[in-house]
């Protein structure tokens, strides 16, 4: 093979696994979720004719699932296991309440960019790059920030009273990965951890037991 068509395949394959990276396109209108074969796949459709409006609506997130007091977080996920009508779209969303105070920790998504709308409140929101550089302001309702596909973010309530953001992603699986519960909530060999953070063995498992996990060593 000659080096330019090494260099051409090499630009082919990076390109393919790009677009492979990506939810896929809808090969039909929409496909609800047959629940009655198997109801943790989504890719068996019922018929089209057995859809209705009520298939294209979800009214779960009206309101936060519960009272918020002061420093709570609550994250109500909305994905096609509760909202039929986005399975094979390529999108899904979040509502984020916040008491006042209240933070979403530092996480990323692995498989989507997303999108957080104010509707209430003030939000001390940004992401980090992969310079280390922080992007980061306080955005009010009705403002919108982005954060870049598979970057670190963050949000704390800065105000003095609830604040609400609704997250959207054009995935219809994002990923979670919560920075304190994956290094602190796995099981990481406790010396890496250590030499990485200047903790001591006492620190680690104060931290352990505060995301989740014991090391089982």
């Amino acid at each position: 093979m000659s080096p330019k068509m090494g260099f051409v395949l090499v630009i082919f394959l990076l390109c393919s696994s790009g677009a492979l990276a990506s939810d896929p396109d809808p090969v039909q209108d929409f496909c609800i979720p047959n629940t009655e074969i198997l109801h943790s796949n989504f890719h068996q459709c019922k018929n089209a004719s057995a859809a209705t409006v009520d298939d294209f609506v979800f009214s779960g997130i009206k309101n936060p699932g519960k009272k918020l007091g002061k420093s709570d977080f609550l994250a109500m996920p909305v994905n096609a296991g509760v909202f039929p009508g986005l399975n094979t779209l390529g999108m899904s969303f979040v509502r984020a309440d916040f008491g006042p105070g209240g933070i979403n920790v530092p996480h990323f998504h692995p498989r989507a960019t997303e999108t957080a709308f104010v509707l209430e409140g003030k939000i001390y929101s940004g992401f980090v790059d992969s310079t280390n550089r922080v992007f980061a302001k306080v955005i009010e309702k009705g403002e919108v920030m982005v954060f870049p596909k598979g970057l670190l973010h963050f949000q704390m309530n800065v105000g003095d009273s609830p604040a609400t953001i609704l997250g959207s992603f054009d995935s219809q699986n994002p990923g979670l990965v919560k920075i304190p519960n994956a290094v602190f909530g796995s099981e990481i060999e406790e010396e890496l951890l250590e030499k990485a953070f200047g903790l001591s063995s006492k620190e680690i498992g104060k931290m352990r037991k505060k995301f989740g996990t014991q090391h089982k060593g």
